[in-house]
């Protein structure tokens, strides 16, 4: 095992090493892995057409985003079903409690200080992203956990089914704001004297998710077959649930599919083509059938690839910052040399652009592929760091 080759091993080490789910940990690193080529896109090679626009999109670009949809449901959902066996092993759940409350604060105070920075760079506005909601999913969850899980269950369901029912707040003022930041698509709200805020995650669809994700936790204490058969089952369902009501153009996505005039394949990709601002019903079924199919089937994995993907998904706040840094760092260097100043192309209009910029899926690539290569080495080394001491401080990081 990795852990035997990063530091000498002993009975407490092997405990607690024992004590984490492989499968857990294998599947949120490779969804941080292709995170990472997200943010790589859109400081390194952003595109006049949105990916996303299957009528211009080349194919590649399509799936270059699409497939890193799969990262922030996956991501918050293992948060969710993570804070269940860190509630399994503590002595109650008033203590589970105040520390959900204390880490979710930390995690959207570093969402507004610390990574606005680092993508923008300054302060030009307060992008509230996936590490905000997930701060005050984990809020809410430390009242939350005390209720039934019956009625937990019961408003994981109506929020991740019903909230595509709700309407859109256009435009969104000072005297529905807080509405809006439970359940809105992206907006901007000035808060002078502060930057205007720019909301790219309402809280409440993604509350849905931590909360479904914490609700499945019990199926990670059942036998290994039991545990691969629950989670195959409910990938599948939510697959087959995807599929039916994608191709009726029904219920659970605001934006249905349609025949393109480009051929089969572009039509084939605006049927996969869903919503993720806020997050609809068959986003979550696409995105989370895929993950619950992965999570049943690489727990018994024993690769050198599923080792470097452990290595990842047991340091995924560690992995998130250093990522952010190193990718937003680098590319104030590049344009810096390139254009003869610093220019963030993830926060300029089109219009202002450099004259000489080109975008380049392979620049893209290469600088992901470096970015991942990079970081396997201090994210090791932080997973060993983790693994011999016990700070109390080692569980915000």
């Amino acid at each position: 095992m990795l852990q035997t080759t990063i530091l000498p091993p002993t009975p407490a080490l092997n405990r607690a090493v024992a004590s984490r789910v492989q499968a857990i940990d294998v599947v949120r690193g490779l969804v941080m892995i292709i995170m990472a080529l997200d943010h790589v896109r859109e400081l390194w090679s952003p595109t006049t057409v949105r990916p996303e626009d299957v009528a211009h999109a080349s194919a590649l670009l399509f799936f270059t985003r699409w497939v890193t949809h799969f990262c922030a449901p996956t991501f918050v959902f293992l948060s969710g079903t993570s804070i269940f066996l860190y509630q399994e092993k503590q002595p109650g759940r008033a203590q589970v409690s105040r520390f959900l409350l204390t880490r979710g604060l930390w995690l959207v105070v570093l969402e507004l200080v610390v990574i606005n920075f680092m993508l923008q760079w300054g302060y030009n506005l307060l992008l509230l992203q996936v590490i905000w909601a997930i701060g005050w999913g984990m809020v809410v969850l430390a009242g939350l956990i005390w209720l039934p899980r019956g009625l937990l269950a019961a408003l994981a369901f109506v929020i991740i089914a019903g909230h595509n029912l709700l309407p859109v707040i256009q435009p969104v003022t000072s005297t529905n704001a807080v509405w809006a930041l439970l359940h809105n698509t992206p907006f901007v709200l000035p808060v002078p004297p502060l930057p205007p805020l720019l909301v790219a995650y309402s809280i409440g669809p993604w509350l849905g998710v931590m909360l479904a994700g914490y609700l499945i936790g019990p199926w990670f204490r059942r036998p290994l077959p039991q545990r691969k058969r629950l989670l195959r089952l409910a990938g599948a369902g939510l697959l087959v649930l995807f599929v039916a009501l994608r191709a009726t153009n029904w219920y659970g996505d605001p934006s249905p599919w349609s025949v393109q005039p480009r051929g089969l394949a572009y039509t084939v990709l605006s049927f996969i083509n869903v919503t993720k601002y806020p997050p609809s019903l068959l986003f979550l079924c696409l995105t989370l059938g895929v993950a619950l199919l992965l999570l049943s089937g690489v727990e018994s994995a024993a690769n050198r690839l599923s080792q470097v993907l452990r290595t990842f998904g047991q340091v995924p706040f560690f992995y998130y910052l250093m990522h952010l840094l190193l990718i937003s760092g680098a590319a104030w260097v590049w344009t810096t040399f390139a254009f003869g100043k610093p220019f963030n192309f993830s926060f300029a209009s089109v219009k202002d652009w450099p004259a000489g910029y080109q975008p380049s899926l392979a620049r893209a690539y290469l600088v992901w592929a470096s970015v991942v290569v990079l970081l396997y080495l201090p994210c090791r080394w932080y997973q060993g760091f983790k693994q011999r001491h016990s700070y109390w401080w080692l569980s915000y990081l």
